[in-house]
């Protein structure tokens, strides 16, 4: 059947529209992208503002077309972190059902972690032994650790790259002292959580989502996305940290000029390079490896499990 997932996250909406079966791996028939930048389109009192609710509502209403023109069967639709946070989600969320017929589903921050370490480890497999699981998104960093295809640990943390750029990073290039200063802050948020994942032991296999970690690892030296899905691709520590003072010291016009990296991510690409590096760090992670899966494929997975047990 014709599987679609439409993700309202904080820097984009995305359908994805696959191919699936109960048993068999999902395969992508075609991918729908506007950049909306819901966190950043929030009101002094966290609200979505009108012209927010309206730009979202034109966005899902592109993508129903565009699933309807792909023969998408079953659409699943769901929003994070933006809309979850937002001050008026209830009512965000009955503009859109209104006007479009469409329900998204808000995802708990935990709920999105479990949904990426799921699909990492459906691409990983059993052999993989135990995962440690890092997400950047827009809004929030998911780390997720297990043995299982449920973890036994996942949290949600403030520190999506989005989020930070707008909160801490005003200048182009920002100001030492503002870079010291959310470094100091992630770290701190990081480091809160560190010691509920070490008693779990050394995971076997670092693994990394989302497009943050894409593009680091991308001007680090990784292969680019056009030499396939199958070719492995990793991040060293080692290369972040002689990274990261080179972004902070870069305007975002010279980081869009980077390998890999799309003008529309480029001003937030320092505040993810310091929360990929401080999780790196406080995690003792030397080295870790870029997996193509993530949330959309989770909810695509949980939905095929559901549908064969049925």
């Amino acid at each position: 059947m014709r599987l679609g997932v439409l993700d309202v996250g904080s820097n984009t909406v995305h359908l994805l529209v696959v191919d699936a079966h109960p048993g068999a791996r999902p395969l992508p028939a075609h991918s729908h992208k506007a950049e909306l930048r819901l966190a950043q389109l929030l009101d002094d009192s966290g609200a979505i503002d009108d012209d927010g609710i309206h730009k979202l509502v034109a966005v899902v209403q592109d993508a129903l077309q565009a699933a309807e023109d792909k023969g998408v069967e079953d659409l699943l639709p769901f929003a994070t972190s933006a809309v979850r946070e937002a001050t008026n989600a209830d009512e965000v969320l009955a503009r859109v059902e209104e006007e479009t017929g469409v329900r998204l589903q808000v995802l708990a921050g935990s709920e999105e972690a479990r949904l990426t370490f799921l699909a990492v480890r459906r691409w990983f497999g059993w052999s993989a032994g135990k995962l440690l699981v890092l997400d950047i998104g827009g809004g929030s960093l998911e780390i997720a650790y297990g043995i299982d295809e449920e973890p036994d640990i996942a949290v949600s943390l403030p520190l999506g790259a989005g989020r930070l750029t707008a909160g801490w990073l005003p200048g182009d290039p920002p100001a030492p002292e503002a870079v010291r200063a959310l470094r100091r802050h992630v770290r701190t948020e990081i480091a809160r959580t560190v010691g509920e994942f070490t008693r779990f032991g050394a995971p076997d296999h670092v693994v990394a989502t989302s497009k943050t970690f894409k593009q680091l690892a991308r001007i680090a030296g990784a292969a680019r996305s056009a030499e396939g899905l199958y070719v492995q691709r990793e991040l060293k520590r080692e290369s972040l940290e002689a990274w990261v003072p080179r972004l902070a010291g870069m305007t975002v016009e010279q980081r869009a000029e980077l390998p890999g990296v799309s003008d529309g991510r480029a001003g937030q690409l320092l505040a993810g390079a310091l929360v990929a590096e401080a999780a790196m760090d406080l995690f003792g992670v030397e080295n870790l490896e870029i997996c193509p899966w993530a949330l959309r494929e989770g909810v695509i997975l949980r939905r095929l499990d559901h549908m064969g047990s049925d």
